[in-house]
């Protein structure tokens, strides 16, 4: 698998980097985790607007899924090879709503589904492309899932949003890259069931026996430095803080 970090700050998008966005592929397929506030125009670095197999959205607050409006334009609306087929999309009980209401002047209430194939996920295991996806319910204000996704005896772990939870633990059993938020600051922020911070992200990857483990979702307010030395000092595997652009080989 080859995962593209298309964007990667949280809440809102910073100087460097679009929100949260990640790009997977596999044997010819696309599959992109979340598309936050700035992630269509990123994404075109890394492929064509049309190149997308499947949309796995974690979650419905804007910084995940907000550009998701920009990208039924470019579908609904293209002039040259005529509308898009609609395209799988996979997320949390009310997605086509959320956009819906997001974009606010749709042709018609359908007009999202004639472009996008919603699937409501649940906790479950099933088939995406030649992925194996496993989704678990984590600990957010609003439904919110992490992702496991494998390939070819390999696997990648995304946290989504979340607080502290075991579920996130055993999701990310033994993954070989373990995509996890880390927003907030140890010793800073201590909101139950909102988010991790750099020191629980490193503790919850050493937990899950976790090879490898990048920190995402570091809102502009947050030092990457800070949050990425509290890991290290409690998880002994290789840690980095994502960047825009970069890309990793499972």
């Amino acid at each position: 698998m080859k995962l593209t970090v298309v964007g990667c700050s949280g809440s809102f998008p910073s100087a460097e980097s679009a929100c949260s966005s990640y790009l997977v592929e596999a044997d010819g397929f696309r599959l992109l985790l979340d598309m936050g506030n700035g992630a269509l125009g990123e994404l075109q670095r890394h492929c064509g607007l049309y190149d997308l197999d499947a949309i796995f959205l974690s979650h419905l607050h804007a910084d995940h899924c907000i550009d998701m409006c920009a990208y039924f334009v470019a579908r609904y609306y293209r002039h040259e090879g005529g509308r898009c087929d609609p395209l799988p999309v996979y997320g949390p009980e009310g997605t086509e709503h959320r956009l819906t209401t997001a974009y606010a002047d749709t042709p018609t209430a359908s007009s999202m589904s004639e472009v996008f194939d919603f699937h409501t996920v649940k906790p479950s295991t099933f088939e995406v492309g030649p992925f194996t996806v496993h989704t678990e319910r984590v600990a957010h204000p609003v439904e919110a899932y992490a992702i496991r996704v494998e390939h070819g005896g390999r696997s990648l772990t995304y946290s989504g949003d979340t607080g502290v939870t075991p579920v996130l633990d055993e999701l990310a059993r033994d993954t070989d890259l373990f995509l996890c938020e880390a927003a907030f600051t140890h010793g800073k922020e201590d909101i139950p069931d909102l988010h991790l911070n750099g020191r629980e992200a490193g503790e919850t990857a050493a937990r899950a026996g976790a090879r490898s483990l990048v920190l995402t979702h570091i809102p502009p307010w947050t030092d990457p430095r800070v949050n990425l030395a509290d890991a290290r000092e409690v998880y002994g595997g290789r840690v980095e803080v994502a960047a825009a652009g970069a890309v990793y080989e499972i």
